[in-house]
């Protein structure tokens, strides 16, 4: 007596405890509750993601590089926030198609530390280098080609006395700070992607350029070197900006994933 016949209700789960990140598996295609969907894109919707977003970081990046060397119209600081401001709307906006990676040093990472399978790497990492190409191509048509030549084809360049040696660990150190970010605010579940991802990665890029980029560019992204470099013809001392960056992510990438990641409990909201 004055108990309901009615069968209890269950308790609702807070969706944070619904699902966790797989530890080996595409980046982003975590499983979601019903009627949420899947954060990431078929392949060829993701790649034409990153074909845009990697044309747009070139484009603008070589471009403002080339006003600054060429004409004197950007100083450093002016050149830190073009790429830094790109970069954050490129990656708010692709985030949820392609994993909103806009470098392969960003995507060896995650394949390294098994967030991304290595065909969907592949394919990604080619659209990036395809879309670095044509945002070099872009800027030489735009602001002419004596320009262009004079501002280096806004590819990164050591500066005075930094030789290769101390360019790769400095673009090692560069893109470790931004693999390590991209991993805690993109990669954990438990980071803010939703609301502070682009921005933040954005951020990084800008306060390592406006610290380091005299002395290497600070690219910290092999595409960013690759599409000027190709249309420019100017391959000097390029291990700077291939090994580099793609050794400091994979340094990142593993630290966290080994230390923050392995054995973790999901996000409580």
């Amino acid at each position: 007596a004055g108990v309901s016949d009615r069968p209890a209700t269950p308790r609702a789960r807070p969706l944070s405890r619904c699902y966790s990140l797989p530890r080996h598996g595409p980046v982003f295609e975590r499983p979601r509750a019903a009627g949420y969907a899947r954060p990431v894109e078929s392949l060829g919707k993701a790649a034409v993601a990153e074909f845009v977003a990697t044309f747009a970081l070139v484009f603008v990046g070589a471009g403002a590089v080339i006003l600054a060397a060429g004409t004197g119209q950007l100083d450093l600081v002016g050149v830190a926030l073009a790429h830094g401001l790109v970069l954050a709307i490129m990656v708010s906006v692709t985030g949820h198609i392609s994993g909103g990676l806009v470098n392969p040093a960003v995507t060896i990472a995650l394949w390294t530390a098994g967030r991304i399978s290595t065909q969907r790497g592949a394919v990604l990492i080619a659209a990036q280098m395809v879309g670095a190409v044509v945002g070099a191509l872009l800027v030489r048509f735009v602001v002419g080609a004596d320009l262009f030549d004079t501002g280096a084809a806004g590819a990164p360049v050591l500066g005075p006395d930094v030789a290769v040696g101390k360019g790769i660990v400095l673009e090692a150190i560069l893109t470790f700070f931004l693999v390590f970010v991209v991993f805690g605010t993109a990669v954990d579940d438990r980071g803010p992607w939703n609301k502070t991802a682009g921005f933040t990665i954005g951020l990084v890029i800008a306060f390592d350029i406006l610290a380091f980029g005299p002395f290497t560019g600070a690219a910290m992204n092999p595409a960013r070197w690759f599409g000027p470099a190709l249309v420019g013809g100017l391959w000097d001392d390029a291990l700077v900006w291939i090994v580099g960056p793609i050794a400091g992510a994979i340094i990142a990438g593993v630290l966290y994933t080994t230390v923050f990641l392995r054995g973790k409990e999901p996000a409580t909201p």
